[in-house]
């Protein structure tokens, strides 16, 4: 048995959600933020520290050192401001129907820099060496449409971890009230 390294969760949640109308990381889920449930889903699945990307000071939000530059611009600040993490597994806000198992499928095949689930950005596992913080700066000064978690993925080869059809159905996010209002629906309290 091998013993797995520690490794820190990483939420984003830097985004304007001009879709919803309102802050996703803030709506109600289950008695509590989304933010909050997704913070303790990475705890949960073994994190030994939890970030927030993102302004917000009441979570200790790392904010983006370049604004506006998405996701990718969200995870390079965080890199950045993590110096000792050596592993990261980054979720978006807005997936509260991921579970702490699926999480630890990211982490198991050890040897890939990054790994994430097929036909999906996220959630990832990035394990932070020089050849990543390097493609990172360079999709961070490059054009405009290379700065995403795509173009990302691409250049580190990522390794995709294939998934069952109960499993695709934790990765359901929310963009827009209609989407909201159907997931609360479908999972009440």
């Amino acid at each position: 048995m091998t013993l797995q390294r520690p490794w820190t969760g990483v939420v984003l949640a830097g985004g304007r959600s001009s879709r919803m109308g309102q802050d996703k990381a803030l709506l109600p889920w289950h008695g509590r933020p989304l933010l909050e449930q997704m913070q303790a889903l990475l705890r949960q699945a073994g994190a030994q520290h939890v970030v927030v990307s993102g302004n917000r000071p009441e979570y200790a939000g790392i904010a983006d050192v370049h604004p506006d530059l998405g996701p990718l611009g969200g995870l390079a600040s965080v890199i950045a401001n993590a110096a000792d993490a050596t592993t990261l597994v980054v979720v978006p806000v807005d997936m509260p129907l991921l579970s702490a198992a699926l999480l630890g499928k990211l982490l198991a095949p050890s040897q890939h820099r990054c790994v994430a689930f097929e036909d999906q950005m996220l959630p990832m596992c990035l394990r932070l060496d020089a050849s990543v913080r390097e493609a990172l700066t360079v999709l961070m000064a490059g054009a405009a449409s290379s700065r995403s978690l795509r173009a990302l993925q691409h250049s580190l080869q990522c390794h995709r971890v294939t998934v069952t059809a109960s499993e695709r159905a934790e990765f359901v996010n929310c963009n827009t009230p209609e989407q909201w209002s159907r997931l609360i629906h479908e999972n009440p309290d």
